[in-house]
């Protein structure tokens, strides 16, 4: 009898194991990109180095997501950023520093506690022909020096009714007597209906530097895509206005036009950014940027891109990547971009 006891209790508690299994799902998942990339421009001269993260950074993540039953689930993700040229890890060094967060998600939208992209980062993102990575990512000069993730942060997304959905977000600065100072809030809208897609984002982010001195961070971006199937359109416009302390450290608008043709397995992505300086130093900067990917496989991608930074009156914009800042106003890429 207690043989037939023992046996149920083991066959039962199996039972359970298996349901908990098909209930929660949890993927390891990661990008090694790496490649040769060539400087010119900067003051010291030309810099050839081979770098992680041209097109897309380096990465090892983890997500997964628990069904709680009743159309609700529980979601995370860890996703740490690796300098793949030398082992270290991205993002000043952080373990999982590109996000960190869970949430719950269901039928009223999704809600996300802990370190995430701000809403300026993934529109842009979404919008760029270089998707934020190569030599010709938008962000060298378009929005440059925009908060690319918040720490300690809340978001929420709605559903999506008839192609409109909104998100926003509050980032908790969490310096002791100053519930305002390096606080950050954001907000979001997408439209997307067939090949037409229109993003609009604001964030508004209060600084304190190591001097302790107060600054705030505005910045507006308003884009759109639309996909011809021969050739993809993209466009956007943003003004970006900071202070520190009671001086105007940037008042800028932005224009980038840009293409991308897929012709499988081929792909050209081409980006016209602009940024026009309205202080009276008026530092004006252009962008041309041209890249070209071709996929050996539905992971593998072999790419190479050029960009060139054309800045006026003592403007010092550089041309980065996807990982990297840049030395110069010019630079080439070529290398491999492997997904797992």
């Amino acid at each position: 009898m207690k043989n037939k006891v023992a046996r149920a209790i083991i066959i039962g508690a199996g039972a359970c194991g298996g349901l908990c299994c098909a209930q929660s799902n949890v993927t390891m998942y990661g990008i090694a990109d790496l490649g040769v990339v060539s400087e010119n421009g900067g003051p010291g001269g030309r810099v050839l180095k081979v770098t992680s993260g041209i097109a897309n950074g380096s990465r090892l993540g983890f997500k997964g997501s628990d069904d709680l039953g009743g159309g609700m689930t529980a979601i995370f993700t860890m996703d740490a950023g690796i300098l793949a040229d030398t082992g270290a890890s991205a993002q000043g060094g952080l373990l999982f520093g590109r996000q960190a967060f869970v949430g719950l998600a269901g039928a009223a939208g999704t809600l996300r506690l802990g370190r995430q992209y701000t809403f300026i980062d993934s529109s842009l993102g979404a919008l760029d022909p270089f998707y934020l990575g190569f030599a010709g990512r938008m962000s060298n000069v378009f929005t440059a020096g925009y908060i690319s993730r918040v720490d300690n942060s809340i978001t929420y997304s709605s559903p999506v009714r008839g192609g409109l959905s909104g998100e926003l977000a509050y980032g908790f600065g969490e310096v002791p007597g100053d519930a305002s100072a390096k606080r950050y809030a954001g907000a979001a809208a997408t439209y997307a209906t067939g090949p037409l897609y229109v993003r609009m984002a604001h964030q508004d982010a209060n600084t304190l530097s190591s001097a302790l001195v107060a600054g705030r961070a505005r910045n507006t971006v308003l884009g759109a895509t639309w996909d011809f199937g021969v050739v993809k359109a993209h466009g956007a416009v943003a003004v970006s206005k900071s202070t520190a302390g009671a001086a105007t450290t940037v008042d800028s608008a932005d224009l980038m036009l840009g293409a991308t043709v897929p012709v499988w397995p081929h792909r050209v992505l081409f980006s016209y950014v602009r940024r026009d300086d309205r202080r009276a130093a008026n530092g004006d900067a252009s962008q041309i940027g041209i890249g070209y990917t071709y996929a050996l496989s539905k992971r593998s991608t072999l790419y190479a891109a050029y960009a060139h930074i054309d800045n006026r009156n003592g403007a010092a914009y550089v041309v980065g990547n996807a990982t990297d800042n840049g030395t110069g106003n010019q630079a080439w890429n070529l290398g491999l971009r492997h997904t797992f």
